[in-house]
């Protein structure tokens, strides 16, 4: 086995390189990463409804998507992922017990009472501290997890604290757990470092043959490619998300005005309100079809029919707010 050290904390490089190596290794491989604050949403999931969109912007934290399923995860540097990427018989690949047990080992042997509860959770005390999800590739599996070392829980909570009322939809949603940082459970003081050479001690014990590696130059090169390309596109991002209706209200004309946008791959292809025989919401129900159900192309329609709105009685922040959340 392989333990690649990947020293970069670019969140946007490092979704790419878990796509970019399960599609290139010939060797299995184990590894050790960390981000800057960020997101990261599972593949099969619709991001707006699982993020704090006006916390995130707030914070300048962005949302990725990455290429296995599960539930929404907020990475920072007191965060440590892993990952494992390994060959076998399609049937069998995926088997969270086996690769999230090296981490339980490790902390148990520090003294900490680590346990996989359910499927894919590992928890201290009932405390979740890693959320873990796979995707398979061909004949490999990449299972990859999230250790809260000594993450910012409060920047944590607030970013994944959404309301659900807006959105209906058939995508994944999180499992919303209490969580824990591992630190706090240490009978001696130790820094994500320290943490971090343990766990690789115990890899290159367990596993036959092991050696570290780094990326090459060429490899670098087109992982950053691929993170320029895709990771950092909206349309993965946001765009990829399953079919969703998004529903919301405001006043108009000492009216309560009810409207439902329904999204397919980030495109409203219809919307329908209330008061639809009223001359300027069919005009507002016109510009809205066929727009992106992002923050910048709703801007942008605000922008071009200033009139429109004054009409309607919507400054910009409100329109916003009320048409994306």
């Amino acid at each position: 086995m392989i333990i690649l050290n990947r020293p970069q904390t670019d969140p946007f490089f490092n979704l790419a390189a878990e796509e970019f190596l399960i599609k290139n290794t010939t060797e299995p491989l184990f590894m050790l990463w960390q981000n800057t604050p960020s997101v990261v949403v599972g593949k099969h999931q619709n991001a707006l409804k699982e993020i704090n969109l006006k916390f995130l912007k707030e914070k300048n934290i962005p949302v990725i998507r990455r290429i296995s399923g599960g539930g929404t995860v907020f990475h920072d540097l007191g965060n440590l992922n892993y990952s494992f990427i390994n060959f076998g018989h399609r049937e069998s690949l995926v088997n969270f017990k086996k690769y999230s047990q090296p981490i339980v080992d490790v902390l148990q042997k520090m003294g900490v009472d680590a346990q996989l509860i359910g499927k894919s959770d590992l928890k201290i005390k009932g405390l979740k501290f890693s959320g873990n999800a796979s995707h398979v590739y061909k004949n490999k599996v990449l299972h990859h997890g999230t250790l809260l070392f000594s993450s910012e829980l409060n920047i944590l909570n607030n970013s994944i604290k959404v309301s659900e009322i807006n959105f209906s939809d058939k995508a994944v949603q999180s499992n919303r757990s209490t969580v824990t940082n591992i630190q706090s459970h240490l009978k001696e003081a130790l820094s994500i470092e320290e943490f971090k050479q343990k766990i690789i001690d115990f890899v290159m014990t367990s596993f036959p043959e092991t050696e570290i590696r780094y990326f090459t130059k060429t490899e670098i090169e087109e992982i950053q490619k691929l993170a320029d390309e895709k990771y950092k596109s909206w349309e993965w991002n946001f765009g990829y998300s399953p079919r969703y209706q998004y529903s919301a209200k405001f006043r108009f004309n000492d009216k309560t005005i009810s409207f439902k946008l329904t999204v397919k791959n980030g495109e409203i292809e219809s919307c329908h309100f209330d008061l639809n025989t009223n001359a300027i919401i069919k005009k507002l129900e016109g510009f809205l079809t066929g727009s992106l159900h992002q923050s910048l192309a709703l801007a942008t329609i605000y922008d071009t029919n200033t009139k429109l709105f004054k009409e309607l009685g919507l400054d910009k922040n409100v329109f916003l707010k009320t048409f994306i959340g």
